[in-house]
Order: structure tokens, then sequence, then C-alpha cells
């Protein structure tokens, strides 16, 4: 949230600020099959460790020079050193329940509490550094990037005593390429639903402190809006683990679909700070509870030994467009408006609902 809010203030356009959100995105696009392989081989310290570095690292950057071009650097440096984690994070965790359907539930309703959480913390945090580390004589949005800077170290210190599971042997055979995984019908509909649905993910991050900049919102304000969505997605993640075994993955995908786009239709309506966090709340409850549920199908459907790569291939294709969709926001922002845009991917959210019900199937006379 720093970042955009800075470069706003700078007098950067709507178009800047999409350029700089999708270059979070842009070195995941490029690292994410590499690192995918990788952590097939090395398992979840030696990643995790390289990506704090680096993550560290940007922060520091943008905290030093907090000009356009080293923020956009160091968004590079973030994006990709998280999407590493990510990736060595969610095959480790889901090969200690990949033979039974209703723990890989449960683990990955635990592990996307951490994401949630964060995105709670880090806009809740930095907004409230922009708007009051001021009148201690420090420039906020530096008290902001100074913070992102020392968070990453939390993650090696949880991570370091973590056992390593044994590696797996792959069966004898020619060698594969990740796209192959392609051939596959359900992992097709998997990937795709996932796309549309963190194209919502990225329009409300992108949109909100437009709209809150545009109605005279504090970034305090805007915080806590984005922050009210983290917590619930965090909550509904929670209670999802109460009820794990009665879920259905393409049922409960299919239904946030549906919500989503309902919200996405009323969102830009609302003028005001409290409908807008209502809206953001009940919206988190629908895209918190997505992840859990795409995570636990794809360990259904993809080998053990290749975990790695279709995780790598599933973060490469939804960042490969959020590459492009923030700088096409920011771009269609201005044509047809920031409500404009919620219209438009509430309408394709609720479009994609029906392929969501059908993630599970597969081709006649393919196995199961």
């Amino acid at each position: 949230m720093a970042a955009p809010l800075l470069a706003l203030r700078q007098g950067h356009s709507a178009a800047a600020v999409g350029l700089l959100l999708a270059l979070f995105a842009l070195m995941q696009v490029v690292l994410a099959l590499p690192a995918g392989r990788y952590v097939d081989r090395h398992g979840l310290k030696r990643p995790i460790g390289y990506a704090v570095v680096v993550a560290c690292l940007g922060a520091w950057l943008a905290l030093l020079w907090p000009i356009f071009a080293v923020l956009c650097l160091a968004a590079l440096m973030t994006g990709g050193a998280t999407g590493a984690a990510i990736i060595a994070l969610q095959r480790h965790v889901g090969r200690t329940a990949a033979h039974d359907a209703t723990q890989l539930k449960q683990v990955f309703s635990w592990l996307a509490i951490g994401p949630a959480v964060s995105n709670f913390v880090g806009p809740f945090l930095a907004g409230q550094l922009i708007d009051h580390a001021g009148s201690a004589g420090i420039d906020g949005f530096r008290a902001a990037f100074a913070l992102m800077a020392v968070l990453p170290l939390l993650t090696w210190f949880w991570v370091r005593n973590a056992v390593e599971l044994p590696p797996v042997i792959a069966a004898a055979g020619p060698p594969q390429r990740a796209w192959d995984l392609m051939n596959e019908l359900p992992f097709r509909r998997l990937l795709l639903v996932n796309w549309i649905l963190a194209s919502c993910w990225d329009v409300h991050t992108f949109a909100v402190p437009l709209l809150g900049h545009e109605r005279g919102m504090s970034a305090s304000v805007i915080g806590s809006i984005l922050g009210a969505f983290a917590i619930a997605a965090a909550v509904i993640r929670l209670l999802m683990l109460l009820v794990a075994e009665r879920l259905r993955e393409r049922v409960v995908v299919a239904g946030a679909m549906l919500v989503t786009a309902l919200l996405f239709a009323v969102y830009p309506l609302l003028g005001t700070a409290l409908g807008m966090g209502l809206c953001s709340v009940l919206l988190g409850f629908a895209l918190g509870s997505v992840q859990p549920m795409v995570m636990s199908l794809l360990h259904q459907i993809t080998p053990a030994h290749r975990h790695g790569e279709a995780l790598g291939l599933r973060l490469m294709v939804i960042n490969a467009s959020s590459v492009f969709m923030p700088m096409l926001f920011g771009s269609a922002g201005t044509v047809i408006g920031v409500g404009g845009l919620f219209w438009v991917i509430g309408a394709a959210v609720g479009g994609g609902a029906w392929l969501a019900g059908r993630m599970d199937e597969r081709e006649p006379g393919k196995p199961v």
C-alpha cells in the first residue's frame, strides 16, 4: 500500500501506479518455474533463506531512495522473493498431508491464514506510520519501508528449525516439461478459475487506494479498509477448519465467485468508509475461502514429485495476469472510471462460476 500511495503523492498517474503494482508480480512470473524446480530439489530452508535476503534488500532500497525508479526495483525484488517463499512453503505443507483430502483442506486453511494476517498487518501499520510518524520528525513512508525491511527476518526465525522432508524420487521415464501438466483438463480449469479470482483480488488491491484517494480518505482509513478485507479472509479460513470434512472444493469456489460478482456490482456505489469497509469484509469472506480449496485440489490432481513445478506454474499464470492487469486497470480506469473496473471484472467472475463447478471433472477415457 505504501508504494502506490507514495507514487500518487509524488504526482504520478494511475497508469504509472498500475505499472508499479504490476512489477510486484513480474519477477514471480519469471522465477516461478525455476523456483518450483529448485524447491522440488532442495526442499524448504534454502529457498526461504535466499528469499528473506532479497526481500530485506528490496525494502531497504525503497527506504534509502524513495523515488519512483527505485520503488520499481524494490517491487521486483520483494515480489520475486515472496513468490519463491510461497512455493517453498506450499510444497512443504502439502507434502505433510498428501494422502488425505480433508487434511489437505485443513493444512492449507492454516497456511492461508498467514497471508491474510500479513495483508492486515502490512497495510494497517503502513497507514499508521504514514499518517503519524511525521509528528516525531520521521518521514512516514520511510518509516513504513523500514518496518517492511525487518518483517522478512521473522520468516527465517520461524522456519530455521523446521524439519526437512525426504525428497520424492520420480519414476524412471523420459524427461517431463512443466507445461505437460497443462494437458490435464482439471489442471487447466483450476488455473483458469484461479486466474479469474486472482484478478478480483488485484482489482480490490488496486482500486481501493484510488477510490479512497478520490474521496479524500486518509492513508489510515484506506489501510483499515484493506485490513478489514484481510481479517475477514483469515476468519473464514479459521471457520473452514471446523467443517473441512463437509466442504467440496468446487462447490465452495463456485459459490465464492457468485458472491464476489454481486459484491463487485455494489462496491463502487458505496461512498462512505463504513460502507466500503463492510463490503471489504464480505469480499474477504468470499475470496478468502478460495485458496485452501484450490491448493487442496491442486495437490490431489498432480504427481507428488512435481508439486513444486505445479505450484510454480500456478503462480506464474496468476502473476502473469497480475503483471498486465494493474497496467490495464490504470489505463481502463482513466476511460471507464474505477467503478467500471469493478463491474467488468465482476461480470467475468460471475460468468466463470460454472467452470469452477466442473474443476474436478476429467476428460472421458483418462484415468482418475
